[in-house]
């Protein structure tokens, strides 16, 4: 064991018992150190959580919480644990993968929401976690009825994920602008599709002139949601992709 709790070999968090098989009860428990982390990310932002501001959250010397978490993204990796049992994975799947799949992306996109933080911090290597394992299985449950390879699924999973973290950290990104922005709301917008205006009477851009001049009703986030994902879970529906073409039947003898 190396100092302040490391291991001289890598070593995932899950691994590590919690509790020692001897000696004292610790003072603290994981769930009180995510929970803590989880606060102070909800409250700072991702750059907020250092292991000293944990460590002062619950009441502990930095060196100590080490003895607990050994690295800090080891942290991480509790903390996206800890938000993650906020899914509600109590129904059973409807037999409808698509429908139930979009369900799952809604409760993501929400969960991101609420935990600005969370797609910065999200990795594939968090997929050890209880909750992750848990909410794998869920979405392998819904995708049941879909009649393709497990690997193809687990990439469905993981698409699924790209969108809903890219598609919130863009919703995020514009909400963020709106707050920090020192003109009235829409001013800004006005301004930069006036400029626009003027750049497309040049006549250099016909094609944009064309799409644009056409005209865009107000955008419905939830439904542009929906589409998105829509699109994408048509790539994976045998129902609605053609099958490659085969290879060429040989020519006729003459």
């Amino acid at each position: 064991m190396a100092a302040s709790g490391r291991t001289a070999r890598p070593e995932v968090i899950w691994a590590r018992p919690e509790r020692a098989a001897r000696g004292p009860r610790p003072a603290h428990t994981r769930a009180e150190i995510a929970a803590a982390a989880v606060r102070v990310a909800d409250a700072e932002g991702p750059g907020g959580v250092s292991m000293r501001r944990v460590a002062a959250e619950i009441g502990c010397g930095t060196m100590s919480l080490y003895n607990y978490v050994p690295r800090k993204e080891d942290l991480y990796e509790l903390m996206v644990d800890a938000v993650s049992a906020e899914y509600d994975l109590s129904a059973e799947p409807s037999g409808d993968w698509r429908a139930d799949t979009l369900a799952l992306a809604a409760q993501t996109r929400a969960l991101m929401h609420r935990h600005p933080w969370l797609p910065r911090l999200m990795s594939p290597a968090h997929g050890f976690s209880p909750n992750a394992l848990r909410y794998l299985e869920h979405f392998l449950w819904v995708l049941e009825p879909l009649d393709v390879p497990g690997g193809t699924k687990m990439e469905l999973i993981s698409m699924v994920n790209g969108v809903v973290s890219t598609y919130v950290v863009n919703e995020l990104s514009e909400a963020e602008r709106a707050r920090t922005s020192p003109f009235p709301p829409g001013q800004e917008h006005a301004a930069r599709m006036a400029l626009l205006a003027r750049e497309l009477s040049r006549g250099d851009h016909p094609r944009l002139a064309a799409v644009l001049g056409a005209g865009f009703a107000a955008v419905d986030l939830d439904a542009h949601f929906a589409r998105a994902l829509g699109r994408l879970l048509d790539g994976f529906d045998p129902e609605r992709v053609s099958p490659p073409p085969g290879p060429s039947a040989p020519p006729s003898p003459a």
